[in-house]
């Protein structure tokens, strides 16, 4: 998005945190918690506040504060006409929120995810006092930008739900790095664990609670019991859950299931090339169902790779109407099962699914052509 910005003329800064599997391309020490660099034709300041999907609660609400204290003052004092901030969390708004009162700048925010909605549908948090002081934030923010984006069609109704014109409100969801992802499928990169003729259904991303990667073992012991040894399942990522499931895996002899580290997207598509099924899997939460849109879906899009979903909402509904793979109900392993069984067993029908994959992936959710939609809507005059 921020080259889109670039290629058209405009002069960007993006601030960030530091993360441990990602890189920003500054490699300078920190000085005084901070560096800065030009990135293919954009300024990066990157803060010294590192991130990890294994943090706690209470580690993960320092760093987005620490984060948006520090984002404050580059907004109250750097130079530019527009900000725009991009959440979860709800708390990188903030910065957006003092630049448009003390500033009167043009602020832009984008809803990756509704907060507190969905934390509070899931349990994460329940305690009243924090999730009304989310709320407020959640009204603040939003009553302060000029303009929002959601990322799916549940997070748009979301926002306009509390109060805001739906006029200022455009969905712009995550999209396809088809200049990424090959369009080959050349099948034979090298992972432990999985011979050449295995089918292999992958998953990638954060092994956490919302993941509901549970339902992935449960669908694979029924595998196991059934005997069908040639179906692999492989887990791409890590997580705060990740060690309990790659425990209950060893504990309960479930072989099939093959647990990898994260790696770079580049590296990632390699592998996509030798999956045979993209997994889009969740805990069963309604809030879910419409309010997410998930990078692994569209990667898996991008690949040309079938989707398994398990959980209803507008990913299946898509899948279902563009038929691109299967969609089951939640917590139900049978199915799950039966569904990689059917795949592995009908290689036209799985072929079919693919190109249609791709084909929704160049007409729908191309990064390049949805990057354009962003920075139009960004960098509207009309506010």
């Amino acid at each position: 998005m921020a080259l889109a910005a670039v290629n058209l003329g405009h002069d960007v800064t993006m601030v960030c945190g530091s993360y441990g599997l990602g890189n920003t391309g500054i490699n300078q020490p920190f000085k005084n918690g901070r560096r800065s660099g030009l990135v293919d034709g954009f300024k990066v300041i990157e803060f010294d506040l590192t991130y990890s999907n294994n943090d706690n609660f209470i580690s993960r609400t320092l760093s987005f504060l620490r984060f948006a204290l520090r984002s404050i003052r580059i907004a109250l004092f750097s130079q530019y006409d527009l900000i725009f901030a991009t959440s979860t969390p709800l708390t990188a708004g903030i910065p957006g929120v003092f630049a448009r009162w003390l500033r009167g700048k043009t602020f832009i925010f984008e809803v990756r995810d509704l907060w507190p909605e969905l934390p509070k549908a899931m349990g994460v948090i329940s305690n009243p006092l924090i999730l009304a002081l989310m709320s407020f934030l959640e009204w603040v923010s939003y009553r302060s930008a000029h303009r929002l984006i959601g990322l799916s069609p549940g997070i748009c109704e979301g926002i306009v739900q509390k109060g805001v014109k739906k006029s200022r409100v455009k969905l712009v969801p995550n999209g396809c790095d088809l200049n990424i992802f090959s369009s080959k499928p050349l099948r034979n990169y090298p992972i432990t664990g999985i011979s050449y003729n295995d089918f292999v259904a992958v998953f990638t991303g954060t092994h956490g609670p919302a993941n509901g990667l549970d339902a992935v073992l449960d669908a694979a012991k029924v595998l196991i019991e059934s005997k069908y040894k040639k179906i692999k399942i492989l887990l791409i990522g890590d997580g705060k859950l990740k060690s309990s499931l790659k425990k209950r895996a060893y504990d309960e002899n479930i072989e099939n299931v093959i647990f990898m580290d994260p790696v770079p997207k580049a590296e990632l598509a390699s592998i996509m090339t030798r999956a045979n099924i993209g997994m889009q899997i969740l805990a069963d939460v309604p809030a879910f169902y419409f309010g997410t849109s998930p990078n692994k879906f569209f990667d898996y899009l991008a690949s040309g790779l079938p989707v398994l979903n398990n959980y209803p909402g507008w990913l299946a509904e898509m899948i279902n109407e563009f038929d691109c793979g299967y969609t089951i109900n939640p917590n139900d392993p049978q199915a799950f099962a039966n569904a990689l069984l059917d795949a592995s067993q009908n290689s036209e029908k799985l072929a079919s699914m693919g190109k249609n994959s791709k084909k929704l992936a160049i007409e729908k959710f191309d990064r390049k052509k949805l990057s354009s939609e962003w920075v139009n809507w960004v960098t509207e005059n009309n506010i």
